[in-house]
This record gives C-alpha cells, structure tokens and sequence, in this order.
C-alpha cells in the first residue's frame, strides 16, 4: 500500500513539473525559437524569417516571456545604427536536450504518418 502511495505522490509531482514546463514553454512558437538559439544568436529579422509563419506582434511577445523566464537575453550590440540579437542563456542551454528529443520525435511521427497515408 505504502508503495502504491509512493508511486501515486511521484506521478502528482511529475504531473507538477510538466504542468510548470508546459506553462513556460506554451504556444506553437516558444520551442521553435529557443531551438534556433541554440545554433546561434540571432537578429530580431533572422528569427522572423527562420521561424516559418510567426507574425512580428507574436515574436515580440514570445521573445519576452522567454527572456522574463531566464531562457533568452537580449543583447544591444555597439553598431551604427544599433542592433540588437538574442542569445541563449546557460539556464536556456539545458532546453537544448528537450528541442532535440521533440524534433527526433517529431521526425519519425511524420514519416509514420506519411507513411500510413500512402498505404490506404
């Protein structure tokens, strides 16, 4: 019974921590950007243009949830005129295992999918 319990109390926690998670990475758009700034900082224009479909308005907010939660910094460089770029945080860097367990799932689920519709 005792371990039953144990067993129940560390499925509520998990269930806590992906709930926590989920809330901080919500929306279609915040992986995909902590994704493409784990390759390399990048300009406010790169990311639009990287991040197939996101609007201006919505990269602005996503950009500033992500540095509010410590993922992303916001970086003015010393340019004429100035530029400003993102880079991910150390904090951020630990996403970087998840973005590549997402994809790698991503990428067989499509090809399951695929394949499944050409054989009906």
């Amino acid at each position: 019974m005792k371990k039953e319990l144990d067993l129940i109390k560390d499925c509520g926690q998990k269930i806590l921590a992906i709930s926590d998670t989920m809330e901080i990475l919500n929306g279609k758009w915040k992986m995909s950007i902590i994704a493409c700034l784990c390759y390399q900082p990048m300009r406010y224009s790169e990311l639009l243009k990287e991040v197939k479909g996101i609007s201006g308005k919505v990269l602005s907010r996503e950009l500033k949830d992500l540095e509010m939660n410590e993922l992303i910094e916001r970086i003015v460089l010393n340019t004429a005129p100035v530029a400003v770029e993102y880079r991910i945080t150390d904090y951020g860097t630990s996403l970087k295992q998840l973005t590549n367990t997402i994809a790698d799932w991503g990428f067989i689920h499509r090809k399951r999918i695929i394949s499944a519709m050409k054989t009906r």
